[in-house]
């Protein structure tokens, strides 16, 4: 049980949707071990992360990976790549920029409503 003050982590908010297999887990959260250091600016409890992959193994492939973060809108990575580990890597880095660009926008020097 986390406590109201611990940071987010992936391995605490990562569902898996279609595609992805609960046995893959913890390879992904291994994987996406940059992400947590990202996450750590929120608490544990008000982030959800969602993982999906279309038409996995084929030249379509598709993956998606979706954040809710409380009082945010939603965060949509995408990755059109047929390998497995790069459209993770991928999606992981697109949500880390994402991220970062909306914690820019909200920090007073960047929002002339907030200085």
């Amino acid at each position: 049980m986390t406590k109201n003050g611990d940071p987010a982590t992936v391995d605490g908010s990562l569902r898996l949707g279609g595609g992805i297999e609960e046995a893959e887990r913890a390879q992904i959260v291994k994987h996406w071990g940059r992400l947590d250091h990202r996450l750590r600016s929120f608490r544990a409890g008000s982030v959800d992360l969602e993982i999906s992959v279309k038409d996995r193994d084929t030249p379509s492939q598709h993956m998606t990976l979706e954040a809710w973060i409380a009082g945010r809108p939603r965060l949509v990575a995408t990755s059109a790549k047929t390998d497995f580990g790069s459209a993770l890597s991928e999606v992981r880095d697109d949500l880390i920029r994402q991220l970062t660009d909306a914690k820019n926008k909200t920090e007073p020097r960047n929002n002339r409503r907030r200085r």
